[in-house]
């Protein structure tokens, strides 16, 4: 019976322990790099560096490109599975660096604004996974 007693006394520590560290397990500033070409490289250093400089990274990123033959490169960049920015990027880059910082600046903004709308939200009823 005593061990019982241990043995539950252990379990219950353990749960504990798992849910305080299930906040604190998630990883937050990484921005992906998953482009292909030079130009797509070339966006994403300008773009990074941009936002490292600018904000302090409390959220996750992932930069795509699709090359294109025609029409250059498609960008994406994500967040939290949705697209926040797409552009397509021109075979020239003269004027990438301009473009890579007014992307940053873009999407730090628009996830400035989800952030407050999911404080804002009204979860009275339903918690935010079941909306």
């Amino acid at each position: 019976m005593k061990r019982l007693a241990t043995l539950l006394c252990l379990y219950l520590a353990l749960l504990q322990g798992q849910a305080r560290a299930g906040a604190e397990d998630e990883m937050m500033g990484f921005i992906v790099d998953n482009t292909i070409s030079h130009i797509g490289h070339e966006f994403y250093h300008a773009f990074s560096d941009r936002l490292r400089a600018t904000s302090r990274l409390d959220f996750n990123l992932v930069v795509r490109e699709r090359p294109d033959a025609r029409w250059g490169s498609l960008v994406t960049v994500e967040y939290e599975r949705e697209v926040l920015y797409r552009r397509f990027l021109p075979p020239n880059t003269t004027q990438l660096n301009d473009e890579a910082i007014a992307a940053a600046d873009l999407v730090r903004q628009q996830i400035v604004q989800r952030k407050l709308q999911r404080l804002l939200q009204d979860t009275t009823d339903l918690e935010r996974d079941e909306l």
